[in-house]
């Protein structure tokens, strides 16, 4: 439209002409219609308007006026020129009006269903009724006539109600009498002004004045005697609503009067009707009354599609002549009504769509319960409220997505309907592909919550669009959501069904259900998993023309139309069980009961909650779930259901069952800690998760039981769910029951630890017991351990003689039930106590048929390899189906995938994973059985490892878009990357996998690993397995440098990518120098040497750079507990220590004692290489090698340096450093072991090695014998002093130490660091060997502490003297303790805080300061005690759960100190008043809701400062006045 039309005014009055203000034709415009247009232009005044109405200008005139008739009837100029402008536009905007699209009707629409008055239908605003206004038809369908109704914006509301009884009267008149069934509609337009039945609606403000009227007026209209009979034809006025464009309301309506003149209520009888009001006539009829002003009668009927009146005059010569032959002919239009009654009575449906719904909505199965449909797809319109009530079977049913067409959805559509159930609102914009699809889908949580997609409009403020622009403004977006929904990695193809639910009629070719129906068919590639459902005939038809029309399918078979919803709904409601339909309870405490809505439970999606009711109710097959779990199976709630019911064996209790439910869980409920955990600790296979669960059943009416779903959810998330679980409808903290929360297969202990942290941070302020009991059940590969510790129990893979007994009886109730049970593997296995040798029968004698060709053999070769290579791994049955090339398979227990295995079959199970996105998949029964089944087959069959293996990464299939793709390729890649390390194994290169090809088929293990770099051919992790491969197998030191530097390529902000690179140099220099034993080294040789150490340096300080990166990057990251990277320093100690025994092996520097030492001289940087050759006695021959050392001389003048400085930060990192828990770690102790021989080596070069010979050695200066001594002992740093309290034996060390310090502590020339060294070791010495003589006094300590605080302290030195310092200066009632020196406590924390941010903050990252030593309750040195006094063998879990808190000799030991919680600390008190101390608590958690509270607590010393650890409320006792 112009670009005027849209100016203010303009716009005004083009909503008057739509909206009724005035007439839409301006020629029928009254006087009064034009002075009203008047007064509402601008800047024309009421003087102007009121000249016209005396000129008595109506709408015709208006439109022939022009400027000089104006000026001569006496309105000014001014106002003339605008009234004449404005008539010319408003004449204008009228015809561009019927041209704009978005004025123009719509497409054609059924009328509202005759004589009905609750049916889901509105109007679309311009859309036109598909019916003419007709006459009669056949009696029964209805005839119609329209009035447009708009034209009364101006009319008195008496005149505009008597246009509505006028109209109705003279309609339901002639429809009587014409016995047709009739319908007039007030809002809907006709031609000329408008498109013919065009629906136009109007405003309504009260609605039952328009009933009242109508009933008044029958009354006053017809005969007495007919009045009854009216009242029954004439139906009381229907309000439909009519919709925008968009659908959105429009606050109009279409009024509309159905006319039923039944044979039983009108029989012969003739309707005549007055032309006013027959009982006001017969009140003020007068004497004197004229004859012209008495009424008349008419007699009304239908005449085509207009009503007429039979006895008003016209011009035929005979007027009642066609009265009176209609008169004669009502007994046979009376019968005919009669018989067109009877004939629409006798025809009666007899469908059978409600066996037809079953069937398609449940796949055949006929139970919602065991579903071939795993998952539901819902696309839908517009909603009524009357249908709301008719659709409850959709809340429970297993909706993935909801596609919303209804902008109102979520005010008063179904949306609000869904507000008791869990659903997470999305736009279309969310499902466009922008990275991994499975890492969309997560995040959008789209198999876990019902995913609500709003596809037109009511989202984040978006606008709706009508029908005409949708596929424009939208389309596209909502094709990709259906795009993402059907690919093979989100849902399972032909596991899932869309149903297309048609709340509103489909009518037009451009509705956007239309096109997303198309965009389904395409995706789909058929109608084969759609289902619509139809309300009746009216919204089918139109529905099955469309698509018919448009796309030339017929979906009559596809849909359901004969039943009304509230069929539909008890139909659907009835496939499931009474299991799934009861509600589900919680316990609370006092034995009582809550309700667990269906909202909550959806909301808890990372938890699977184990209700007090669990299963009661259920119809599952009970043979077919045993079966499964004996087999192998994972087991399920419904096996320890079937157990307790009468007849059946109980489950079978472990030995270890008792132990936990008598002696751990009670003694984890009496502890203070928020969040406790106990292990359960397994082999594959033994039965750890299953007692696991076995517990948690038993328990579930004592605490809320949950299990967590998905490991690889976010802690965070967890614990907030896990709180809304423990809090759910209690109101008392003393009612709340615990929750049990099981999580099961974690890879790492450190998730473990992470998720307790988040659980602890959520708990209640006010908890003071545990609130969550966390049962981590988790695999381990050390078979050694199997007693039970205090928090820890062991399941093994031997059964005790008592379960021996219970597994016999229970194998005796299996033998009588099933048939088969010889294949029950799973619990064979078990029973037989892993026998080797019925493990090896069973492959042997399932195997025997295997041929590698078939690809049901390959796939169960792939599975065992996954399966015993990598745990919890799995094929998902969609990718089963497409290798084998098998049509989809339903869901039910009836039919398996597996049983296309063939002989095989009895091998594998069924599982679900719980990944980012939930799907079924198959694995091997046993992790045992998979081990055996690889030894079959390259024993017997020929096909070894590396085959299979090769067949897994060149096979395309098993990659393509289908469920699971993205875990099976992160198993296959752990499987070739991870490694294992364990105490009892030497360190491993390779992963286990690749270590048994090695072994297996040598050589083959090459063409794996490219096949793994073409398959991954993205991924830095890959090519540095293959970097490493070559330097460490091949020797093929350049192949070695492509692949490291194709790895840092993919990934340069990787540290350990980074190492790869040093590592190649490092290993080539060791290669060069080990395949070159000749002695002594030639100089060429010597330059390659160098060069190589060069550039591995290099390339580990790099590495360091980039660690150092990585832990801050790491520290602002959620989740990621990794602990900083050391190999870049241990590897750069590495190097050094090999150009040492290189440098030791050419003449310059062997031989002689003295040369050593020349060489020691020089790598520590005190004598030129020049100064040395200059003086050496065989310098023409030894020339050639100062040729080679003297460009090299700046490298190694800071060996000696950089080495001392790499091992003072790895000691600093070890000693002062521990992992978060008390775990043991098998990569450090290496790590550690190295640090020792390459220190050695150092000690060797740079010190005397031999402490007797130095201390005898009378020639060497006394301070330089001490000083040797010391870092031989590594007791020159305060941190090595510290080592001492956790080595063995170390009482004479520290005795010796003691002694070297005081002789230079006696030098005048001391320096601050050997005083701070003298008092660690006096403190050190106290804690291992209390009674020695050479123990300086208590006293003189803090007299030298109190000289060290009044001298500056350097940076380096900092952290040594404040940590020293906060230990020593803690207030002590002891008259000796002078307490000014107290007073300095303050101020040395903050030092000591400050210090260990700035040098030890990033190496933190992953672990926690050590506690050297807590505070006990003695005096002087005896106050002191060390963690090893405490760490007693077999106890450190309970430093990790705090129950060694509560052993009495620790509570004896140990002084517990007094303060107040004050934000993130708590200010400690102390004996000195004027001494308040911050300290910080061990976990911040243990703070949390008791601000301010008075707290008690044991503290500890660490780098970091004082810790608080057991930190008890001190409750106080109120007593009366």
């Amino acid at each position: 439209m112009a670009d005027h039309i849209k100016a203010e005014g303009d716009e005004g009055q083009m909503k008057d002409l739509l909206s009724g203000q005035h007439p839409a034709e301006i020629k029928i415009w009254s006087t009064e219609h034009v002075r009203k247009w008047t007064l509402e232009l601008k800047n024309v005044d009421e003087e102007c308007a009121n000249i016209m109405y005396q000129q008595k200008i109506n709408g015709e005139s208006l439109l022939l006026l022009d400027k000089t008739d104006l000026i001569g009837a006496g309105i000014p100029l001014g106002p003339a020129k605008l009234i004449i402008d404005k008539r010319d536009k408003l004449v204008k905007m009228k015809a561009e009006m019927l041209n704009d699209p978005g004025v123009q009707s719509g497409g054609p629409c059924k009328p509202y269903p005759f004589s009905r008055f609750h049916e889901a239908y509105r109007y679309r605003i311009n859309s036109c009724l598909d019916i003419p206004e007709s006459g009669e038809l056949n009696l029964i369908e209805p005839c119609h006539e329209f009035k447009a109704y708009i034209n009364t914006g101006s009319t008195e509301k008496v005149d505009k109600m008597k246009k509505f009884t006028d109209e109705v009267i003279r309609f339901a008149a002639a429809c009587m009498n014409s016995r047709t069934n009739g319908t007039i509609h007030f809002g809907v337009g006709d031609l000329p002004d408008f498109k013919h039945g065009q629906i136009l609606g109007f405003t309504v403000e009260d609605k039952e004045s328009f009933g009242k009227a109508l009933h008044d007026t029958i009354e006053g209209r017809f005969e007495h005697k007919h009045v009854a009979a009216a009242k029954k034809c004439i139906k009381s006025p229907r309000f439909v609503e009519v919709l925008q464009s968009d659908t959105t309301s429009s606050e109009k309506y279409v009024m509309e009067v159905d006319i039923e003149p039944t044979f039983s209520v009108c029989e012969e009888n003739f309707y005549y009707v007055y032309s006013v009001d027959s009982r006001k006539s017969k009140k003020n009829k007068s004497r004197e009354a004229k004859e012209d002003t008495k009424e008349f009668k008419s007699f009304y009927i239908r005449d085509s599609s207009s009503s007429r009146d039979l006895l008003r005059q016209n011009t035929q010569s005979k007027p009642l002549e066609e009265f009176n032959r209609y008169e004669k002919n009502i007994s046979k239009l009376s019968m005919e009504r009669k018989e067109a009654e009877e004939k629409c009575l006798a025809i009666v449906r007899n469908s059978i769509q409600g066996s037809k719904l079953c069937e398609m909505i449940t796949g055949g199965s006929h139970s919602l319960d065991k579903s071939h449909f795993e998952r539901y797809i819902l696309v839908t319109n517009k909603s009524h409220p009357v249908q709301l009530d008719s659709l409850s079977f959709l809340l429970d049913m297993n909706l993935t997505a909801v596609l919303d067409f209804d902008p109102e959805s979520s005010e008063k559509g179904l949306k609000k309907f869904f507000e008791d159930r869990n659903t997470n609102v999305h736009s279309p914009a969310q499902y466009k592909i922008t990275g991994s699809v499975e890492d969309i889908a997560s995040k959008l949580k789209l198999t876990r919550i019902n995913s609500w997609i709003f596809c037109n409009g009511d989202i984040n403020g978006e606008e709706p669009s009508d029908i005409n622009s949708w596929s424009t403004e939208k389309g596209a977006a909502v094709r990709n959501v259906i795009s993402f929904l059907c690919r093979g990695e989100v849902l399972p193809p032909k596991r899932f069904l869309v149903i297309f639910l048609l709340l509103s009629d489909v009518i037009d070719s451009k509705d956007p259900l239309l096109e997303t129906f198309n965009t389904f068919r395409q995706e789909l590639r058929g109608l084969d998993q759609i289902l619509c459902i139809c309300e009746n005939d009216r919204s089918f038809i139109s529905w099955k023309d469309l698509i018919e029309a448009r796309y030339g399918d017929t979906i009559s078979n596809r849909c359901i139309s004969e039943l009304s919803f509230a069929e539909i709904n008890g139909t659907v409601l009835s496939l499931w069980s009474d299991n799934r339909r009861s509600s589900r309870f919680l316990p609370c405490g006092g034995v009582s009961k809550v309700q667990l809505t269906k909202k909550m439970e959806g909301c808890l999606d990372s938890l699977d909650i184990l209700c007090v009711n669990q299963c009661e109710g259920g119809n599952e097959d009970k043979l077919a779930i045993q079966e499964n779990f004996y087999k192998g199976g994972k087991v399920s709630w419904w096996n320890f259901y079937f157990s307790e019911e009468p007849g059946s064996t109980p489950f079978i209790k472990r030995d270890k069952f008792d132990y936990i439910i008598d002696t751990i869980i009670p003694e984890l409920c009496s502890l203070t800690r928020p969040c406790v955990l106990f292990n359960i600790l397994h082999l594959a296979g033994c039965g750890g998760t299953t007692l696991a669960m076995h517990v948690l059943w038993t328990q579930r009416k004592n605490f809320r039981c949950v299990v967590l779903k998905d490991r690889a959810a976010d802690p965070d998330d967890v614990a907030k769910q896990v709180m809304q679980l423990l809090t759910y409808q209690t109101t008392e903290q003393s009612t709340r029951l615990p929750v049990l929360l099981m999580i099961d297969d974690f890879e790492e202990r450190d998730s473990v630890y992470s998720l307790q942290q988040s659980i602890e941070k959520a708990c209640p302020k006010t908890a003071t017991s545990p609130q969550v009991i966390i049962l981590n059940c988790m695999r381990t590969e050390f078979w050694g351990q199997h007693e039970a510790t205090v928090d820890t129990v062991f399941i093994g893979n031997k059964l005790s003689d008592q379960e021996q007994k219970l597994f016999q009886k229970k194998l005796e109730e299996i033998e009588k039930t099933y048939k088969n049970a010889e294949t029950f593997y799973g619990f064979m296995i078990l029973k037989k106590d892993f026998s080797p040798e019925y493990i090896k029968g069973v492959a042997k004698h399932t195997l025997k048929s295997f041929n590698i060709n078939h690809k049901h053999a390959q796939l169960i070769a792939v599975m065992a390899l996954l399966n015993f290579y990598c745990k919890n791994s799995s094929l998902s049955v969609t990718l089963c189906e497409a290798f084998l090339g098998l049509p989809t398979k339903p869901k039910s227990v009836s039919c398996k995938v597996q049983d296309d295995f063939g002989n095989f079959s009895t091998l594998i199970t069924h599982c679900t994973v719980q990944d980012k996105v939930i799907f079924e998949a198959m694995r091997v029964i046993h992790p045992s059985m998979a081990e055996y089944c690889l030894e079959e087959l390259i024993a017997t069959h020929g096909i070894s490892k590396a085959e299979i293996t090769n067949l897994l990464l060149t096979t395309d299939m098993f990659y393509d878009c289908l469920q699971g793709k993205e875990k099976l390729l992160q198993d296959v890649h752990t499987m070739l990357v991870r490694r294992c390390y364990s105490s009892e194994s030497e360190e491993t290169h390779f992963s286990p996998l690749i270590q048994a090809i090695i072994k297996e088929t040598p050589g083959s293990e090459e063409t794996v690993l490219y096949n793994a770099a073409k398959r991954y051919d993205k991924n830095a992790i890959i090519a540095q397995l293959l970097a490493r491969y070559h330097y460490l197998r091949k020797k093929d030191f350049r192949e070695a440098k492509d692949w490291a530097r194709k790895a840092k390529e993919l990934d340069k902000d990787s540290s350990y990518i980074a190492d790869t690179s040093a590592q190649v140099i490092k290993h080539e220099l060791r290669n060069a120098i080990g395949s070159n034993p000749n002695y002594p080294i030639k100089p060429d040789h010597l330059t390659d040497y160098l060069k190589m150490a060069c550039c591995a340096t290099d390339a580990f300080k790099e590495t360091q750079a980039i660690a150092k990166k990585e832990v801050a990057l790491r520290s602002q990251s959620k989740g990621d507990s990794s602990p900083y990277n050391i190999a870049g320093r241990l590897g750069e100690i590495q190097v050094a220590v090999m150009v040492m025994d290189v440098l030791e092996k050419i003449p310059v520097f062997s031989h002689a004692k003295l040369r050593r030492s020349i060489l020691s001289q020089i790598l520590s940087g005190n004598i030129p290489i020049q100064t040395v050759a200059s003086k050496d006695r065989m310098k023409n021959k030894h020339t050639s090698y100062y040729h080679v050392l003297l460009p090299f001389e700046p490298f190694l003048h800071n060996i000696k340096d950089n080495l001392r400085r790499q091992f003072d930060f790895l000691d600093n990192f070890f000693i002062n450093l521990q992992p978060w828990f008390s775990q043991k770690d098998v990569k450090e102790e290496r790590t550690r072991k190295e640090l020792f021989r390459t220190f050695e080596k150092y000690a060797d070069l740079f010190c005397k090695t031999d402490p007797q010979e130095l201390m005898g050695n009378k020639t060497l200066p006394t301070l330089f014998r001490i000083r040797q001594i010391l870092e031989i002992n590594k007791a020159d740093t305060h941190f090595g002093i510290l080592e001492c309290l956790t080595r063995n034996n170390t009482g004479p060390k520290l005795e010796m130490i003691v002694q070297q310090y005081r002789i230079l502590y006696t030098n005048k020339h001391v320096n601050l660091r050997d005083v701070v060294n003298y008092i660690y070791a006096n403190v050190v010495l106290a804690c291992v060997w209390p009674h020695s003589r050479f123990l300086v006094p208590y006293v003189a300590i803090l007299q030298m502490m109190s000289k060290v605080l009044l001298q500056q302290v350097p940076h380096t030195d900092s952290l040594g003297v404040h940590f020293i310092a906060t230990v020593i200066l803690w207030p002590e009632n002891n008259p000796l303790f002078p307490s000014e020196l107290s007073e300095k406590l303050g101020t040395c924390l903050s030092q000591l805080r400050s210090t260990f941010i700035n040098e030890m903050q990033s190496m933190e990252h992953g672990k926690r300061p050590v506690a050297h030593f807590y505070l006990g309750q003695k005096q002087g040195y005896d106050r002191l005690i060390s963690h090893a006094v405490l760490a007693m063998p077999g106890s450190h879990e309970k430093f990790d759960n705090g129950q060694i808190w509560r052993e009495e000799r620790v509570r004896r030991t140990l002084q517990r100190v007094n303060g107040v919680v004050q934000r993130n600390c708590i200010l400690a008190h102390t004996c000195n008043p004027n001494v308040k101390v911050e300290v910080r608590p061990q976990y911040m958690s243990h703070l949390k809701g008791r601000e301010c509270n008075p707290v008690s607590f044991y503290v500890g010393f660490t780098m970091k400062g004082p810790v608080a650890f057991d930190i008890q409320l001190i409750h106080r006792h109120v007593s009366g006045n």
